[in-house]
This record gives C-alpha cells, sequence and structure tokens, in this order.
C-alpha cells in the first residue's frame, strides 16, 4: 500500500496534467473535496514547535509536510528529510503531526501540508520564529568623569526578532534615549542612547537599561552607577553662639567633594594659626581651649583635590565673661538677652503718645486763629477811610511806651 502512495506522489510530480483531468472526474466522491487543515504556530528560538495537519475523513490517502525549501519532512509515519530535531508525534488516516525542535530562526517560514488525492491538496501554515534579545550592555563610559564633561551611554542589544524595546531609568525616573535599529540577518541590533553633561548631582546616580520584548517574561536590565569627580564644597560650622572669654570653642570644617579633600587646612587672618598650644587642629577640627580677646579675628578653611581648590571664612568675637548672652544653648538667648517684645512695646507706645501730641495741638491752633494786631494801632480797623485810619494810628503814638502786642 506504501509502494502504491509513493508511485502516486511520483506520478503527480512528474504529469500533473493527467491527474488534474483524472482529479475532476473524480470530484463527485465526497472524500476528495476536501482540503487538510493546519494552523499557524509561533515559537521562541530554541524552543519546540508542534505542527499538526488534518482532515475530517480519509479513504486511506497520505498527509505530508514539507518545509519552506520544499523538502518533504515526513510522508505519513515516513521519515524524509535527516534532521534530528524534527520527529513524528502522531500519524492516522486523519492526522499527521510533527515537532520541530531546537528552532532557529532559518527555520521560520511557510511549512506546506498536502493530502494526496485526485488532484493533490495543499494548506500552509506559517511558522513564526521570535528572537531573544541578548542581555544588554552599556558603553561609552569611562569612570570616573570630571563635572561639566559631556558623556554618552550607549545600552545596546541584538538577536531580537522582531525589534526589542529600550528604556532608560535615571534611577526610577524614566529618561528618553535615542533609539537605533539596524538589521543583521533575521534579527535585530538594537542601540539606545543618551547625551548630557554631569555635575556634582549625577555622582552616585544609577542609569538603568531595560530590554522589553515579546519573548521575554520579564525586562532584561543592566546599570551603570556614575562617578564623577568635582572640586570641594566648604562650610564652616561652630560649637557656641555667643563665645565668652574662657570658654572651650570649637570649628568644623564640613568639606564635601570627590574625591574626598583630605586633609583640610586653617589658617587665622590669612597667615597660620598663631597659638598651636591652645588652637588645636584634630582632623577636620579646630579648638581653641581658652577664648581670650586675642583670639578676634577671621579663620579660614581650606580644602583641596585634584579638580579643585575650595575655602570658608568665620568672623569670631570673644565677648567678655560676664556678657549677659547664650552660651551654647540657643535656647537660652530669649532667656538672658535683651527682651525685644518689651523694646518693641515702648518704642510703639512713645510713637502713639507723639502722634496724639501733634494731633491735639493742630486742632487748638485751628480753633484760636485771628488777627494780629499792635497797641498802636488801636481803633485804625474801625475808621471809615485809609486817611482816618492813619490820623487815628499817629494819636497813639504818644502812648509808645505802652505799646504791647495781643490777640483777640
Amino acid at each position: 500500500m506504501i509502494v502504491q502512495q509513493h508511485l502516486i506522489f511520483i506520478l503527480c510530480s512528474l504529469c500533473p496534467g493527467v491527474f488534474k483531468v483524472a482529479g475532476t472526474k473524480s470530484k463527485a466522491k465526497g472524500g476528495m473535496g476536501q482540503f487538510p487543515i493546519t494552523q499557524n504556530v509561533t515559537v521562541v528560538e530554541g524552543g519546540s514547535a508542534n505542527m499538526t495537519c488534518r482532515v475530517d475523513y480519509n479513504d486511506n490517502t497520505s498527509l505530508q509536510w514539507s518545509n519552506p525549501a520544499q523538502q518533504t519532512l515526513f510522508f505519513g509515519d515516513k521519515k524524509a528529510l535527516r534532521d534530528h530535531r524534527i520527529e513524528l508525534l502522531r500519524a492516522t488516516s486523519q492526522e499527521l503531526t510533527i515537532r520541530i525542535g531546537d528552532v532557529s530562526l532559518s527555520d521560520e517560514g511557510l511549512y506546506t501540508c498536502s493530502l494526496f488525492t485526485m488532484p493533490v491538496k495543499t494548506t500552509k501554515a506559517f511558522l513564526t520564529v521570535l528572537g531573544v534579545p541578548r542581555r544588554p550592555e552599556i558603553t561609552g563610559f569611562t569612570t570616573p568623569a570630571m563635572e561639566g564633561e559631556e558623556i554618552t551611554l550607549t545600552c545596546s542589544t541584538t538577536g531580537s526578532k522582531p525589534a526589542a524595546n529600550i528604556r532608560w531609568f535615571r534611577n526610577d525616573k524614566e529618561v528618553q534615549g535615542t533609539r537605533e535599529v539596524n538589521a543583521t540577518g533575521k534579527s535585530f541590533t538594537v542601540k539606545s542612547s543618551l547625551k548630557f553633561l554631569v555635575d556634582r548631582r549625577d555622582d552616585g546616580v544609577a542609569y538603568t537599561c531595560g530590554v522589553e520584548h515579546v519573548s521575554l517574561s520579564s525586562p532584561y536590565t543592566t546599570t551603570e552607577v556614575l562617578e564623577i569627580h568635582y572640586a570641594p564644597h566648604v562650610e564652616i560650622t561652630h560649637s557656641l553662639i555667643i563665645p565668652q572669654e574662657g570658654q572651650y570653642f570649637k570649628l568644623e570644617c564640613v568639606s564635601k567633594g570627590n574625591p574626598r579633600p583630605e586633609p583640610v587646612l586653617w589658617f587665622k587672618d590669612g597667615g597660620d594659626l598663631p597659638d598651636i598650644e591652645r588652637m588645636i587642629v584634630e582632623g577636620r577640627e579646630l579648638t581653641i581651649t581658652t577664648l581670650n580677646k586675642t583670639d578676634n579675628g577671621t579663620y579660614r578653611c581650606e580644602a583641596s583635590n585634584h579638580v579643585g581648590t575650595s575655602s570658608a571664612e568665620y568672623t569670631l568675637f570673644v565677648y567678655a565673661k560676664d556678657f549677659p548672652g547664650p552660651t551654647s544653648d540657643p535656647n537660652a538667648l530669649g532667656q538672658h538677652g535683651p527682651d525685644h517684645a518689651l523694646i518693641g512695646g515702648v518704642v510703639a507706645v512713645v510713637v502713639f503718645i507723639t502722634l496724639c501730641l501733634i494731633i491735639v495741638l493742630g486742632r487748638y491752633l485751628a480753633r484760636h486763629k485771628g488777627t494780629y494786631l499792635t497797641h498802636e494801632a488801636k481803633g485804625a480797623e474801625d475808621a471809615p477811610d485809609a486817611d482816618t485810619a492813619i490820623i487815628n494810628a499817629e494819636g497813639n503814638h504818644v502812648h509808645a511806651e505802652e505799646k504791647k502786642e495781643y490777640f483777640i
């Protein structure tokens, strides 16, 4: 029976015209009018693909699977191609199922199932192979970078099909990169780049590249932690708010830089520390054991690394021992210092009283405003004309010794 089926297959290949006529004559037979049934298959590279071909009924005709190159893989239950990756799962008169193991991208394409009737009936099934992307790599960064330098981070992955997607994250915040896709055979190489100027805020920041693809259950990621070198930044802290004579006083030079600036240097009024017995330097701290008036001045802390130098200054004024002020407790300032609220209240009352006096005086002057006359002009205001007024005024000159000024 198998020999007969092979002969039919050969004759179909050599004389398709003859069998086409024969097939036309046999269309009336129910079993000769059907086509094989297949389904498209998608598989991840390296996985296994099951290819199934079946018919609803069969009258002892054979089924056959062929690859995209039209090479016969199985004819019924007989293996035709020597490929150890291909095996038979099921072969009956109504079904032919094969398995292709360790699938590669080259296995992708149209597979053909043939039903050897007169004429031969065929159906196609497409095998899609997903190319798994390789784990990403970040290149382009040479550690450490200098503050103000422009750097480029490039994340790349190869072997994906279809092309993978790349996402960038600065710590936990997503940032946008520039994507580039290139075909390499049947797979793709994908790159994404970030270009930016770095500063001290980027020191220790983690840049993460994530690769997403339909073949992956979770993204592939890789991380680059930046190391940025920058010049120091210096501040001075002090132990007392109001330093007084005889007290223990400490200054600390707080410096931040990369590399860490070591050691720090202390100066007073532009020169070296004048009293090294009382002025003790330990690491970043300057301690004056017993304050006195000679310690007044400007103290400078200086820190350096290979990037640069920075400094900060503190002006010290030593108060008398009995000065009413706090020593180290900031809350004591409100208890022993001047009562600013009381002073402010007194000033407000004084200003208010002054304003009230100005207003009262103004109202008094407005009510008593009148005509100003001298004694010698008394009576002139009642004269009927100017000549009489002059005569009346001159008559009063004899009483010059009684001349007085008055208000009416």
